[in-house]
């Protein structure tokens, strides 16, 4: 395979981000905002007028997924979502088996809008449920109580074939019994997927205000954290539901195409405020972001040019660190002399070995995969790989 097509190692997908939410999670860094009023069908004309100008320059790809973020993309209209729908089929050929996610809060979600969701096109919901206890809920800064999740989960289950949630764990006051409680119940309510990801502290949240002012009593040391990790893979095994990324699991066959798009190294179209995107045009691969802000993503998008900030070429030593940051997420690891043709340079023979004799990583063939123990100190592992 040429260097220029090595994105086909992980497919194309076009990610939407819808950046509005009810109310900001104290937890939350990711691109979210609360408007009174949202103007849907200006972010009609937005979204439709950048999937045109993309969708120039990618025609020669094939849609593999089609993924709506947040946000919170179940506060969209059902028309807004099928209007977006309506003109990725016409701009792209899209494959057999496309899957369309829709991120969900259980605090928007009735039949009606989900039965149009489903008109729409969409085919797999991914919930945010984040904990199964009214506590510990409320402490997350959640609108929804338990019992109003797992009624959600029960609307979309009878509507959509494909259901993820996402928990949280390592929360405050959570042991490693009670987490492992509250993870086989989320197990007997799943479908094929979920999402569970531990608590962590970003710079810029309210959690991270009130971590630095003396709150957040009760969070569990790093010993029990990592316990509550090795217990989750324990179980989630035990039950049909292994890893196959960091944090997240699915019964074989029901990954997350979205999902492994990234981590596969393959390219994507980010549209919407905040969006990044990875593609490949002309034998180069290019890293786009947009403007963070809603306003002005939504101008600069209605007035017809590139609603992006940045558009840069990514060098060889970018490409290759990419791919071994993304792979090494994975169960399946990284591919030895694909990351050799990306970067121009083989990994260090020495720290190859030695992580090997540490019992970090193994190698099969031409696969390099982190090991249980490995995963425990992922970045550090790649770090070391990486050379840094």
């Amino acid at each position: 395979m040429h260097e220029y097509e090595d994105w086909k190692n992980g497919g194309f997908g076009l990610y939407l981000h819808w950046p509005f939410c009810e109310s900001k999670c104290p937890y939350c860094d990711f691109n979210s905002h609360v408007a009174k009023e949202i103007d849907q069908n200006q972010w009609k004309r937005a979204f439709l007028a950048e999937i045109d100008r993309i969708g120039l320059e990618t025609q020669d790809k094939v849609l593999g997924s089609i993924y709506f973020g947040g946000g919170t993309p179940s506060l969209m209209n059902p028309d807004l979502v099928a209007a977006i729908l309506d003109k990725a089929k016409s701009t792209w050929r899209l494959e057999n088996d496309v899957e369309i996610t829709l991120e969900a809060n259980p605090t928007s979600i009735e039949a009606g809008r989900f039965n149009g969701y489903r008109d729409a096109g969409v085919n797999r919901i991914s919930m945010g449920m984040q904990a199964m206890n009214d506590d510990d809920l409320r402490n997350l800064g959640r609108r929804h109580t338990a019992a109003e999740a797992v009624k959600a989960f029960d609307i979309a289950r009878n509507i959509f074939e494909r259901v993820s949630f996402d928990l949280i764990y390592a929360r405050q006051g959570q042991d490693l019994a009670s987490w492992k409680r509250e993870l086989k119940r989320a197990l007997d309510l799943a479908i094929d997927h979920l999402s569970l990801y531990q608590l962590t502290i970003e710079e810029g949240t309210v959690f991270s205000e009130r971590l630095s002012a003396g709150g957040l009593r009760g969070l569990p040391d790093e010993s029990i954290a990592a316990d509550m990790y090795e217990m989750t893979q324990e179980v989630c095994n035990d039950r049909g539901f292994p890893a196959y990324e960091v944090s997240n699991h699915a019964r074989p066959g029901a990954q997350s195409k979205h999902n492994l798009v990234y981590w596969r190294g393959g390219d994507y179209a980010g549209i919407g405020p905040g969006a990044h995107g990875r593609l490949t045009w002309n034998q180069n691969r290019f890293a786009t972001e947009s403007p963070k802000s809603p306003t002005q993503w939504l101008n600069m998008a209605l007035s017809g040019g590139p609603a992006e900030f940045d558009r840069v070429s990514l060098s060889d030593e970018d490409r290759g660190m990419e791919y071994l940051l993304m792979s090494l997420r994975l169960s399946e690891g990284l591919e030895i002399s694909r990351h050799s043709r990306l970067s121009k340079r083989a990994l260090e023979h020495h720290t190859v070995l030695d992580l090997v004799e540490l019992g970090m990583i193994k190698i099969s063939g031409d696969r390099l995969k982190a090991t249980a123990k490995g995963r425990l100190i992922l970045n550090a592992l790649i770090s070391k790989l990486a050379g840094a």
